[in-house]
This record gives structure tokens, C-alpha cells and sequence, in this order.
């Protein structure tokens, strides 16, 4: 149908369908066809045949103004998404986990941009089940998780240690490394039943054999950590967030006492080369703590 529209834009312009044929590079018959096949389907003669070429008709003239507008407005949409889809232009859409905003997404998209200057990454912060949720609608091509969803890819990309981090008044505070069971007394704080960092602590306490009481909840392991040095409480973060606003990290003894995350994509459709090139370059490095 878009081509078709295409040939009657130029058709109107030579006004001549042997010259419009050749220039199409295209035969006269075929040509016709195409002509023939858009005045059955509107209904309407579009030309005048006549001996000198071709003439629009009254109702010609506004299928004319009409298939310009759609042709132009289809070359641009083509122009737009493959300048979206350009490995050099494009747009890659990551969604990542809230405890990454300020540790590991700053440095890969430092590094990436560094690479592919013109390539733009569209970014949004959520829980994971809400990253996979978004992969399965195809709101998002990448995400950064703590697990991969089933059918999901997933490229570990960085392990992170954990700790403990206590407030500064704390009658552990001058100890270099801790066993979970030693803060048995103490109040917990942490992220809600359901996240994917709950899930790996309550894994290492049962481990340990230890049951702490929470005391207060948070999505946002910054606010976590804050918590614990306003003296409300002991948390298990990762180590980047030790001592941000005033708190003591202390090496865990538990041997598990890590995260991985990784890069996560669908593997039923493929990767827009924008999104194939984000991947490539994470793969390529390494981003693990020092």
C-alpha cells in the first residue's frame, strides 16, 4: 500500500506513466496495476488518460494531498527508528535496582558514554520484580538485577561484598569482622519482604541460625544505612554503602556474604543494536570491586 502511494506521489509529479515507470525502475503494466489497484480500493478515478500523459481528476487531487502527507510522515517515521536503532545514534532503555544508582550504573554509563558518545540510554530505578515485568512488556530491553527471570539471559556483571554496617556507638564498632549470630540482640533494619536483597539475607541469618527483630524497613539501601547511624538499628548492605552517613562497616564472617549482579535481557526477540552494543561492552569488561 506505502509503496503504491509512493508511485502515484511520483506519477503525479511526471504526469507521464511510461517516464514515471522508468524512473521507478519499473514496467508501464506494473505500474498501472499499482494505479489501478488504489482507484478500486478509494473508489474514485484518480487521472485522466489522455494523450498527452496523465491528468489528476477533482477526487485525484485530494488522494494526491493525502499521499504526500502519508509518504512524507512514513519517511520520516523510517528516518526516526533507524536513527533509534542506530548502533552509533540509537537508544538503549536500562532499568535498574535502586541500591545501583550510586554505586555500579554511574560506572558502566561513564564508560559507555565514553565509548558510544551518540548512543542514549534511557534510565528508570525499580524493584526487580517490577524490572521483569517491564522486560516481558518490552517497556525496557535491559535490566539490572540481583536474578534472572526463567527464559531470561543473564551476563553476571558484578559481585559485590556485604557487611555489616552498626552505628558509631556500637559495642561491636571496633571489631574488623562479625558473625551474624553476635548481633542476635540487636534490631534489624532492611529492604521489605519480597525484594530480591531480602530474599539473600534472610538466606545468610538462616545460615547463621540467627533471628533478628526489623525494626524499620526501606526500599532505598542509602536510607538503610542511614538508619543504622541515627542508632535505629544493624543492617547488611553492600560495602559501598558503609559509612555514608555515618555508620561503621564491619567484614561479615559468613562465607556467602555477597551479591552478584547482572545484566538480564529476553532471549525470544532479538536485541536492538543499540542494546547488542551495551551488552557487548559490559561482557567485555570487568567490573567487579577491587
Amino acid at each position: 500500500m506505502m509503496r503504491d502511494l509512493a508511485w502515484l506521489v511520483e506519477l503525479a509529479d511526471h504526469g507521464h506513466v511510461t517516464e514515471t515507470a522508468a524512473s521507478l525502475g519499473t514496467s508501464q503494466p506494473t505500474l498501472s496495476r499499482a494505479l489501478a489497484r488504489l482507484e478500486d480500493e478509494l473508489g474514485v478515478r484518480i487521472f485522466e488518460r489522455l494523450p498527452t500523459g496523465v491528468e489528476p481528476t477533482p477526487d485525484g487531487e485530494t488522494v494526491i494531498e493525502a499521499a504526500r502527507d502519508l509518504v512524507g510522515r512514513h519517511d520520516l517515521l523510517r528516518a526516526a527508528l533507524a536513527h533509534r536503532l542506530s548502533p552509533e545514534t540509537g537508544l538503549v532503555r536500562l532499568a535498574f535496582l535502586d541500591s545501583m544508582a550510586t554505586t555500579l550504573v554511574p560506572r558502566l554509563l561513564r564508560a559507555f558514554h565514553a565509548s558510544a558518545p551518540g548512543v542514549k540510554v534511557v534510565l528508570s530505578q525499580e524493584p526487580t520484580h517490577h524490572i521483569h515485568r517491564d522486560l516481558e512488556r518490552g517497556v525496557v530491553e535491559l535490566g539490572l538485577t540481583m536474578d534472572p527471570a526463567p527464559g531470561q539471559a543473564w551476563l553476571p556483571v558484578r559481585r559485590e561484598r556485604l557487611v555489616v554496617v552498626v552505628p558509631p556507638t556500637h559495642r561491636l564498632r571496633h571489631r574488623k569482622r562479625v558473625d551474624l549470630i553476635e548481633l542476635a540482640d540487636d534490631e534489624l533494619v532492611t529492604t521489605p519482604a519480597g525484594f530480591a536483597h531480602s530474599a539473600l539475607l534472610e538466606g545468610l541469618l538462616a545460615e547463621a541460625g540467627v533471628d533478628l527483630r526489623v525494626s524499620f524497613e526501606s526500599a532505598d539501601l542509602a536510607t538503610i544505612e542511614g538508619l543504622v547511624a541515627a542508632g535505629l538499628g544493624v543492617a547488611v548492605v553492600p560495602e559501598a554503602f558503609a559509612g555514608q552517613s555515618g555508620s561503621i562497616g564491619l567484614a561479615l564472617a559468613s562465607p556467602g556474604a555477597t551479591r552478584t549482579i547482572g545484566l538480564t535481557w529476553r532471549t525470544d526477540r532479538a536485541l536492538a543494536p543499540p542494546a547488542e552494543r551495551f551488552v557487548a561492552f559490559v561482557r567485555a569488561r570487568t567490573w567487579d570491586e577491587d
